[in-house]
């Protein structure tokens, strides 16, 4: 730096850069997972959670190798029909069964699986972008 020169000018990595703020989304959101329940609002459900746009419905979830088409057509037969199927597999991600997988993709519905804690945090994000979308959250324990 040469005498008399102003001091070198630092940038601000963040000036100009506008961080948009996300609506909160429309219908439940699980505000709390334990290892038998969600929370959602100031209701524990114990055992499972089923999500919709509209509605939390708490449910007793069945093992995943043992989830039927049975138990998620109440939420896949909504009018019009979801995207897809938010699906948490548990305390860790596990793989539904393939004829399961099929089933729901031969409806026109998409599934996506991850663990129930994942699952919950994507559902509000996907919510808050107004997605339609359902969840059905198998418990931790």
């Amino acid at each position: 730096m040469t005498e008399g020169a102003p001091p070198p000018q630092r940038r601000n990595r963040n000036a100009g850069m506008g961080i948009d703020s996300v609506a909160p989304p429309a219908g439940p959101v699980v505000a709390a997972i334990a290892g038998h329940g969600f929370r959602v609002g100031q209701i524990v459900h114990d055992g499972g959670l089923k999500l919709t746009p509209e509605a939390a419905i708490g449910w007793q979830a069945p093992r995943l190798d043992a989830l039927t088409i049975d138990d998620l057509t109440p939420l896949l037969d909504g009018d019009p029909a979801p995207e897809f199927l938010l699906l948490g597999t548990g305390l860790t991600l596990r793989r539904p069964a393939n004829d399961l997988v099929r089933v729901i993709e031969a409806k026109g519905i998409g599934i996506e699986f991850m663990d129930s804690r994942a699952a919950a945090r994507a559902w509000g994000l996907l919510r808050s972008e107004g997605r339609a979308i359902v969840a059905a959250l198998l418990p931790l324990g």
